[in-house]
């Protein structure tokens, strides 16, 4: 579960709230109420949360350390900027991204979705059998989805 935990160092940052997932903090805005944690991978860890002005719920990813790695600091930013502009029903969908509040020394980024139920990942992992029609639809959202992507490279 999402437990508070005091702020590093003791200081507060006004708009900021901090909570302790799987030994992680995580430092969000305040319109944001984690629940629980959601996944991790090997790009962070994903927290359920409700933004409180929308009572929407979503999924909150803390990538740790974005920029220590050239090349994870790049697909970070190919996630931020490709999602900003692909709005398709196929894709998720980037809700906000959190601004830091040491904009000159910030290391981690905190990205908000649209909550979903589960991800391909652990379809696959499942022990449910997968049919045709299963294959056939993951099909056509992977063919849809990547039409969605070609059409932001040319507009974009």
């Amino acid at each position: 579960m999402a437990t508070p935990v005091e702020p590093p160092n003791g200081v507060r940052i006004q708009g900021k709230h901090y909570y302790s997932m799987w030994q992680t903090l995580f430092e969000i805005d305040t319109k944001y109420v984690p629940i629980k944690p959601i996944g991790r991978g090997a790009y962070g860890i994903v927290c359920s949360s409700v933004n409180r002005e929308t009572t929407e719920k979503v999924a909150i990813k803390k990538i740790h350390n974005a920029f220590e790695n050239r090349v994870d600091a790049l697909r970070t930013l190919r996630e931020l900027k490709l999602l900003r502009h692909l709005l398709h029903k196929n894709v998720i969908a980037l809700k906000d991204v959190m601004m830091p509040v040491q904009r000159r020394s910030f290391k981690d980024v905190y990205l908000v979705y649209e909550l979903m139920d589960t991800d391909l990942h652990q379809i696959i992992k499942s022990s449910q059998a997968l049919t045709n029609d299963h294959c056939q639809y993951f099909l056509f959202q992977v063919c849809t989805s990547y039409l969605a992507v070609e059409h932001v490279f040319l507009v974009v």
